[in-house]
């Protein structure tokens, strides 16, 4: 896919249209990881956020409180 550098304001950027931010399962106001490597190939990658383990463990708590008869039926 060909896109081209347009100005934006003072600055230059390249407009995602709406089928490319879906093939990439992006959407407005993601955050997105820059990097530029040797040769100048640009790599966009998203900035997936991630719990610590004690926000994952309090959140587990909270969904097994619940739903207290859930496991018990799976099992």
């Amino acid at each position: 896919m060909i896109k081209t550098i347009t100005k934006i304001g003072n600055s230059r950027g390249i407009i995602f249209d709406a089928a490319l931010l879906e093939l990439a399962n992006l959407k407005e106001g993601d955050k997105v990881n820059v990097t530029v490597h040797e040769g100048g190939t640009i790599t966009l990658v998203p900035d997936v956020v991630t719990a610590d383990d004690a926000t994952f463990q309090g959140a587990l708590n909270k969904v097994l409180k619940s739903h207290t008869e859930t496991p018990t039926k799976l099992s």
